[in-house]
This record gives C-alpha cells, structure tokens and sequence, in this order.
C-alpha cells in the first residue's frame, strides 16, 4: 500500500473518526463555555483571562478574587460587569461564579483532585475500551526534601493503584523531579543522583506490577534524560523489562536523530521500550529562551514542519515496532488516522502500538478509535488545583491557539478535506534568532547543554590550571616594569594554590604611568572615533575567540563558578562593542544652521582616566569602564584590584593586541593604600571610574573635590558603591519562582555581587510557606571549588571577607545554614537569618556574602516602606499577580534597576542599563545610552558667516 492508496486510507479513516464530533468543546451555556468562548475570540482577553486563572490558587479571600477581577480584565466590555464595590455581596457572588467556572474547566482537563475521583475517572475510561497512565501534578521541585517527597508520592500512587485496580496500570514522571539539582552542565553527578531514586521506582514498579512512562521535559534536559534512561535500561537487573517508556518530541529539530539512535540502542537493548511519540508541550518556551539568549531555536519555527516530522518520526517508528513500542499521542486525526492505516499496512501486532492522548482533548476521537479495536490510553493528569494550574493553562493555550487542530476541527468547523490534508512544511532556516536594538545585541552564553561546549570550556579549565605562578608586571608604555614588591593571587576555593604573582607599582612608576597617559593623550584625542571604535570591536572578538579561557580565570582567581564566569565574558565583549556603536553615534555632528549663522554641538574627551576595578567582576566591569573611557579619546591608567590582578594583566594583553597604541592604557597593579591614594590626589587626573565598596568610593568622592596646586580642572568621579538589595514576595506570588528566585539572587557567586538580593520581605499570608521552602531549597545547594560543574556556590574571595562574614552571621539570632563547607577555601555556607527586624545590622548594612535577612511584612505598603529604608539604591525585585502591586512598585521603589517576576541578577548591557542612586552611585548607568557622556566634556560652537552683509545659503 503506497502513494495514492495510503492516502485515500488516511482520508477515509481520518473522516469516520471526524464524524464522531464535530460540535464546540464550548457550545453549552455555563459561564466556563462562555468564558472559552470569548477568549478564542479576543485575543486581549484571552491573555488577561489565563493571568487571572494562572494567579487565582495564590488568592485567599473572596475580597482578593474580586479585585484581581477588576485589575486583570480591563476590556470596556467587561467593565459593567465587574464594576462593584469589593465590599458589596455582588464582589463575592462574581467571586464564587468565576473560581467555581475555573474549578469545573479545570476539571476536564485533570482527571481528579485526589486519588478517589482520579479513580472514578479512570474506571469510566476502562469501562470506555481504553486504558491509562497516571501523572501527578506539581513535579516542579526546589529542593531535595521536596525531591524525595516526590519520589514517596510515586511509591504511594502505585500502591493505591494496584490495590484499587486490576490488569494493566502505568505512572507517567519526569526524571528532574527526583533531583533539585538536575543540571546538563553537570551529568555526571546528576545522573548518580537521579539513578537511585528512579531505581528505587523501578523495583516497586515491578513488584507492584505497574509500569512506568518518563515524560520529556525541556529541550535543555533531553539529551541528559535520554543518556540516564539508556544507562540505567541497559543495566543487567533493568534490561529485560518491557514496561518502561520514554518519550520523543516531534517539534525538535533534532528528533529524527535522537530516534535513530534510540533504534540502535533498543537493537543493543535486546527487550523493547515503549517510546510516546509526541509534538511537545513547551513550544512558546522554548522559542522565548532561544531568542532571548541569542541561540538556535531546538524547535520548529512552523507547525507545519512540525506536523510533517511527526508523520516521518510515527512512521520510522512503526517499522521498527520490534524494537520500539509505539505510542503515538495526538489529538490531530490526520496524524492518528495515518498511524491507524500504517499500523494495519505493517501489520503491527497490537502489544506493540497504542494511541494516546491527554484528558479531556478530543476525547470523542478516543472513544472512537478504541470502538475500532485500536488500543487506546489516556494521559491522566491528577492533583490539586495550585500544582495542576500550570498544566491547565498549558491545556488551555494549546486549545485556544490558532493552529490548533481541536479549535480548527470544533469551533471553526474547517471542512473535513482541509483538517486531513497532509502538511506542507515550509522551508527550514536553522539560525540563531538574534535581538538586535539600534545596531546592538548581546553576546550569547555558551549553551552548556551542549557536550562539545562542555568540554571545550573543560579543556580550558585545565590548560589555564597549567598556567598557575607566573608573574605578571605592570606595563607602562607597552613595557613591563619589574618591581621591587610582589604579591600572591590566591586560588579561593584552594588557597594553598596559587594563581599568580603580581608586581606591585611604585610611587615613581606611578609618576612615570601619569606621564605617559598625559603625552600620549593629544594623539589619542584626535584618532577617528571609527578608529578607537574598532579597536574596541577587535577586542571584543578576541574575548568571543578566547572565551573558554577567559572563563576559566575568572572561575580559578575569584571563585565564580561556571555559568557565571561565562556570562561575565559575554557582558565584557557586550561593553566593547555597545559603546563602540554608541560613540560612532555621539560623534555624528548636531548642527544648528540659520541665515548667516551656523552652529555646531559636540563632545571632546576629559583627559587621563584612573579605573580602579572590582574583584568580583574582574573582566566585566574592569573592560566596561576601560572602554567606555577608551573609545570617548581618553587615556586609562588602571588598577585592578588585588585579588584579581591576573585578570587584569589578561585584559591589558587583549587591548594591545586589539591594536591600542601604546602609553594609552596603562596596566597599573599596586597597593590601594600607596598607589591608590596617590591617583586621587593627582592634580593631572581628571576622572575616576570607580566600582567597590562604599567607604573607599567615599574616600574617592572627598579627596577628588579637592582642588590641588597646579590642577586647571574639577575632577569628575563616577562611582558604584554596592546596595543592600530587597526582592518582596507579594501574598500572590508564583512561590515556586519566587523562592528560586530568591535563592539565585541571593547566594549566586556566593552573594558577591553589588546586585545580589540580601533582603527578602514576605507578606504575612505566605511567610510560613515561603520559608520553609527557602530553608530547604537552601539547604540543596551544593558549595564547592567554583570549576567543578557540580558547584553552585563557590568560595568567598579572601581570607578577610571569609571572617567579616562569619561575624555578621554569628549576631544573628534564627540562623539556618545552608550545606557544610570545604576547609582548604575560603568558603561560607549560605546562610538565612529569619524574622529579621528591618533596623538590626543585618538588614541595614552590606554584607557582601552569603547571608540572607528574611522579613515579615503586614501589608505590601508596609514591604515598600522596609524595601526603601537603607542607604542604599541599586536593585530591587517583586514577584507578585496583582497588577496594582506593580504599578505601586514601579512608582514607589527607590531602586535603579527593578526587577519584576525574576531574579534580580544578571543584567545585559543595553537590555537592563546598571546603576543606583543614594549611596549605591554617582553616575549613570553601565551600558545605557547616557553613559559615556560622563567621559566627554560638551563643546558648542557658533560661527557667524556674514561678510559685509553678504551670508552663505545654508547646505540643507
């Protein structure tokens, strides 16, 4: 049976299973008909609609129902509806009316609430011809405890199962859920991990005589899930178990790979696996997070070319039924119907094929197919409403899309011939999709989901370890100076090791250093922007091309671990070519032209520029601040700081090497208390860019206002002084991301960020709640030398800041400490002090570690009033679905850079422009559009062009 005749198969089967129903999923009269309705047809609502159901299991009273109900449904049409005082009984009858029509909607799509009605659901599927698979909702873990509760809900489940019912029972789980930290980067301690709890499955599994399906989850996690199920599947004690099946995702790219080489294990593997054939449930998401990062989409940009991959994937798959068990779960009939016909033309015996579809789409189409004689199981989906919301409004907008074939087939009614025509797919253009504002985009991350990226960021790892106890001087007009005075750069997750030993400037190497930017300074100033422009652009593609090793000094001289060091070379090459990009456009002429008179605007250069760097973001800020005083047509003497003189000596090598001619950035390492002094005081300095703790930028502040002999000029000082950061946690926040969030902000890098999330305030409705989970979430992180990719909290920097932090903790009263730490590095465990009062030293001064402060608020004005009450304004953060709240924060928050639903690390150049006010800073934001202003110094120009009263016609 080819051509032709498998088609007129797949029409004629595909049309009796459309006969079965063709009326709307939403054709009834009661309010969730309606609500369905109105959202398939406005596109406005349908957005507010699933906000406000996705937001409704935080909402604790009648009173808050209502309201959300007025803020979130803001169409005019609507307006008559909801508009009624929240104290009136009409606010709790729309209350009740629309948390009883979410509750009945999401009924037909989670088959119970408890095991009890999961049961009944499942007896009237079995009395239907069809079987089940069971899945409990909430696999979203944070922590280990919640982990292995997970893994207990399974055993449980089984259990009832079997002692319920008889024949044929099966469990569908996600392997992340068995461990908190599931990680790509990491999948050899992942797998060690995940392969005892699924292991322990298994055996009950067996004994209970159930079987078990793993679901597939997002891209990121496929090929580490693929790589533990073959593993374990070929282990003597699992390997002859026909009960086991795993899951493909028709709407990856890489699919039709990923199936060849499940072929070729299965051949090895001996007993055959089911394999649930699927189109994928995280489309939106995983396009979002491609695009964002600036990687190729893993997905299919078409739902064209994803239904036509499914068709070749379900058809490979049927001709290797000996080996793979196919599942094939749509709700599309042409795809179910050409399943049916290939299963007839190859003759597959029925132990090794079944259809499959989630609960409550296309159910009639089931029942349909089961009457057939085809074996049938549903996706049966169970638990309460808070864990099962995500899943119900994955549900909805996957009915609610344009493309979808159950919305196609139901409430528009296309003809039957258009629903089975085969698909068309369009042509594939594999490319990253890039972000691109004014000319710029940022550099991606490296995608550690790959093993190649992997072990090239590995073998880096190690060469740059060789590398350890050199020397490295400073350089002073393109020369080395040698040093009387050196010091050591420690390793601090190891600090018997070192990493390299740094020549310590002199007063007169100084002096020497001053001399040189200052005659080198005229020639600088008046090189071509376009000229100093590419340099920086060079640069910036000699950090892209030397990433991995760049990464790998930052992760061995200052402790930050993987993924971070990354990023904080994706950031340095962002500076280099954002204000590159940004001076070409400073540089364009503003003219004012009128008769006889034309006049010119435009910027000069301020003359020598004194960087002095931080440790904690050794590449990034030091190359950000460097190059933003380079690229406007100053010179730069700078000083990195100590503990991450190493890096620094690197970004001297990747500037002269860009081209930048001698004498104009000078590689200054030296005592702060010597050399450092010495700079402010200076009268032939002219800016300071300065980044670290508030006292020293102080210090900087006082000594640079005053005006020393011989100085023609007032000293500009652009600071970023560090912030005592707070993320509040709303009574109607997401908690499972508000914990994550929290967790990141506050202990990543070991809290060592200006940024970094110090505070946490949690309304009362959620406190109790939020930290238990914290405390546990805490408790999971795994503190280790920062190049192991098991690592998720490194070291401290240093010796001084190991004990300043100690000290702070050891005041503090209801004190968790996170995980035990290594004693051969400068480690701190992270730390949460709880019921903290908003005025103790914990709250109120910065730490600079990872000490976590967590307080109660009564009302969200009162978390305002607690947020803004520091010295400080750097960052902030609010993880809250109550749209007042919001708006509130983002007038009222007195924080440079807010951050909503996220974490409140990580900014990107251009994207989140960095930078705080009160104490936090004196200038304008890193990687924003005014920041290389404070580098250049305005300049206007009129000229007037009458000659005895004759005037040139301006040029247009």
């Amino acid at each position: 049976m080819v051509g032709n005749q498998l088609e007129e198969n797949i029409q004629t089967i595909g049309a009796k299973i459309l006969d079965a129903d063709r009326s709307s999923f939403w054709d009834g009269f009661r309010l969730d008909d309606k609500i369905m309705n109105w959202a398939m047809e406005k596109e406005e609502l349908r957005v507010q609609l699933f906000q406000l159901i996705d937001c409704l299991p935080s909402l604790h009273s009648k009173k808050e129902i209502a309201s959300h109900l007025q803020e979130y449904l803001t169409l005019p049409s609507l307006q008559s509806l909801i508009n009624f005082s929240l104290q009136s009984p009409a606010a709790t009858i729309a209350a009740n009316t629309f948390e009883s029509s979410v509750s009945t909607l999401a009924r037909r799509y989670i088959c119970g609430e408890n095991l009890a009605e999961a049961l009944k659901t499942i007896e009237r599927l079995k009395k239907d011809g069809m079987s089940f698979t069971v899945d409990l909702l909430g696999e979203a873990v944070i922590s280990q405890t919640e982990a292995e509760a997970y893994l207990q809900k399974y055993l449980n489940l089984m259990t009832e199962l079997r002692s319920k019912l008889a024949g044929d029972i099966q469990v569908s789980v996600k392997l992340s859920a068995f461990y908190a930290n599931f990680d790509p980067l990491d999948p050899q301690t992942t797998m060690q991990q995940v392969s005892v709890p699924i292991k322990t499955l298994l055996r009950r599994a067996q004994e209970l005589n159930c079987g078990v399906h793993f679901d597939m989850e997002q891209y990121q996690y496929k090929d580490l899930t693929f790589h533990i199920l073959k593993e374990i599947c070929l282990e003597e004690e699992f390997r002859h178990r026909s009960d086991i099946g795993f899951t493909l995702q028709a709407y990856l790219q890489d699919s039709a790979k990923d199936l060849q080489g499940l072929i070729t294990w299965a051949k090895e593997r001996g007993t055959p696996i089911t394999l649930r054939l699927i189109k994928g449930a995280y489309w939106d998401q995983e396009t979002i997070k491609a695009y964002q990062q600036g990687w190729s989409a893993p997905v299919f940009d078409h739902k064209s070319n994803t239904d036509a991959n499914f068709e070749q994937l379900m058809t490979t798959l049927l001709e290797h039924h000996t080996y793979l068990k196919a599942a094939i779960g749509s709700h599309n009939v042409r795809s179910l119907a050409k399943a049916l016909v290939l299963q007839k033309m190859l003759d597959i015996p029925p132990d090794r094929f079944e259809v499959q579809a989630l609960y409550g789409m296309g159910e009639k189409y089931m029942k349909t197919i089961a009457q057939m004689g085809y074996p049938v199981r549903i996706y049966c989906p169970y638990g309460e409403l808070i864990p099962g919301m995500s899943y119900l409004i994955r549900r909805l907008l996957e009915n609610t899309a344009n493309s979808s074939f159950l919305r196609l087939s139901t409430k528009q009614k296309r003809p039957i011939a258009e629903l089975l025509a085969p698909p068309v797919p369009e042509t594939i253009v594999s490319s990253a999709k890039v972000i691109t504002f004014d000319g710029f985009s940022n550099a991606p991350d490296t995608d550690y989901t790959q093993a190649d990226l992997r072990q090239k960021q590995q073998a880096a790892i190690d060469r740059v370890k060789q590398l350890f106890n050199q020397t490295y001087l400073p350089i002073i007009d393109g020369q080395p100076m040698e040093t009387e005075q050196y010091i050591d750069s420690l390793n601090p997750s190891r600090f018997s090791e070192v990493v390299g030993k740094i020549g310590m400037a002199s007063i007169p190497q100084t002096d020497r250093a001053i001399a040189v930017a200052q005659k080198s300074f005229s020639d600088w100033k008046h090189t071509p922007v376009s000229d100093r422009a590419n340099i920086l652009r060079r640069a910036a593609d000699l950090m892209a091309a030397q990433r991995y090793e760049l990464s790998a000094w930052i992760m061995w001289e200052v402790g930050k671990p993987i993924r971070e060091a990354d990023a904080e070379v994706s950031e340095a090459i962002d500076f280099c070519r954002y204000y590159a990009k940004e001076m070409e456009r400073l540089a364009q002429p503003h003219t004012r032209h009128v008769p006889g008179e034309e006049n010119y605007y435009g910027y000069q250069p301020r003359g020598i520029t004194v960087v002095i760097s931080p440790w904690n973001f050794p590449l990034a800020i030091a190359v950000g601040m460097s190059s933003a005083a380079l690229v406007a047509g100053n010179t730069v003497i700078f000083k990195p700081a100590a503990q991450s003189s190493v890096i620094g000596a690197k970004i001297a090598q990747i500037f002269q090497q860009a081209g930048l001619p001698q004498g104009v950035f000078t590689y200054l390492p030296g005592r702060g208390a010597e050399i450092g002094s010495y700079l402010v005081q200076h009268p032939q300095i002219h800016l300071y860019a300065f980044t670290g703790s508030q006292s020293v930028g102080c210090d900087i502040y006082a000594q640079a206002a005053i005006l020393r002999p011989k100085q023609r000029h007032l000293k500009r000082v652009i600071a970023e002084m560090g912030g005592k950061n707070a993320i509040i946690v709303d009574a109607s926040a997401d908690l499972d991301q508000a914990v994550a969030g929290v967790v990141h902000s506050a202990f990543g890098y070991a809290g060592q960020k200006c940024s970094a999330c110090s505070r946490a305030i949690v309304l009362d409705a959620v406190y109790d709640r939020f930290l238990a989970r914290l405390i546990e979430t805490t408790k999971t992180l795994i503190v280790g030398e920062a190049q192991l990719p098991s690592t998720q909290v490194g070291p401290v920097i240093d010796r001084s800041s190991q004990a300043k932090i100690q000290a702070y903790i050891a005041q503090g009263k209801n004190v968790t400490s996170g995980a035990p730490v290594p004693d051969y590095g400068y480690y701190v465990s992270p730390t949460i002090v709880a019921d903290l009062d908003p005025q103790d030293p914990i709250a109120q001064e910065e730490i600079f570690g990872p000490v976590l402060g967590v307080m109660r608020a009564s009302t969200f004005d009162r978390a305002l009033e607690i947020a803004n009450d520091t010295a400080y304004a750097l960052t902030g953060g609010i993880y809250s679905r109550t749209p007042s709240h919001l708006e509130l924060g983002k007038t009222h928050f007195e924080v440079g850079n807010l951050y909503i639903n996220r974490g409140i690390t990580g900014a990107l150049v251009d994207r989140h422009p960095f930078g705080g006010f009160k104490l936090s800073g004196t200038g304008t934001k890193a990687g924003g559009k005014d920041y290389l202003l404070q580098f250049l110094e305005p300049r206007a120009i009129s000229e007037n062009l009458q000659r005895q009263g004759y005037a040139p016609i301006p040029s247009a």
